[in-house]
């Protein structure tokens, strides 16, 4: 969606996409699809090699985590992303949405990095509505989210669905008191990500002077 805001904004010609896999990817044709949906200039660079080097390099005596390596992806495709854009003297959008924002469904310094973030304010349901403004194709719009790193759904991953976690930000509603809950505590411990990086002030803590 953020790629077709930006065409329906700035024009195509302006808009740039990049196709990132690491390896083999399933659902790559998708993005195959939506860049010549959209009829935009697109680099693909697999970041297999950036990965396996990482991972490769890493200390001996210092076990990389199972989260490690699951995070290690977004934020080598965020690091591929600002090259790409450099090198077009251009600025990264960011593609997340105020859903998986409010529970922390993002790679900090990864995915939710970015330079502006036109669907930040929207839920996966106003996402969805703004696709069909814009005439994507339903298939895209409707394809189950997924990190494309667990090899599990979004909504799997977090243990609710993305409908029933919209109508709680917006209607304060959840009927299931367990899911509450945990969408509750998912929100306490990720509001972090969602707040600018804390920092020991100097004097009475006013830069501007």
């Amino acid at each position: 969606m953020a790629a077709a805001l930006c065409v329906e904004a700035l024009g195509r010609d302006r808009v740039i996409g990049v196709l990132m896999p690491d390896g083999e990817q399933a659902d790559i044709n998708d993005s195959y699809r939506l860049v010549s949906h959209l009829g935009i200039k697109y680099y693909v660079v697999n970041i297999k090699g950036a990965t396996d080097g990482l991972k490769s390099a890493f200390p001996e005596d210092l076990p990389m985590t199972e989260q490690t390596k699951i995070n290690m992806a977004p934020r080598i495709r965020m690091t591929t992303l600002y090259a790409v854009s450099q090198s077009n003297n251009g600025r990264v959008v960011n593609t997340c949405n105020l859903s998986e924002d409010w529970v922390g469904y993002s790679t900090r310094y990864g995915d939710a990095a970015g330079d502006f973030s036109p669907l930040m304010c929207l839920t996966v349901g106003e996402v969805k509505a703004v696709g069909r403004a814009l005439g994507l194709p339903e298939e895209l719009i409707e394809k189950a989210p997924s990190d494309g790193l667990t090899g599990k759904t979004d909504e799997d991953n977090l243990g609710f669905s993305y409908a029933t976690l919209d109508r709680y930000i917006r209607e304060g509603v959840c009927e299931d008191k367990m899911t509450k809950a945990l969408i509750d505590r998912k929100h306490a411990l990720n509001r972090f990500k969602m707040r600018m990086m804390p920092g020991f002030p100097y004097g009475d803590g006013n830069a501007d002077r």
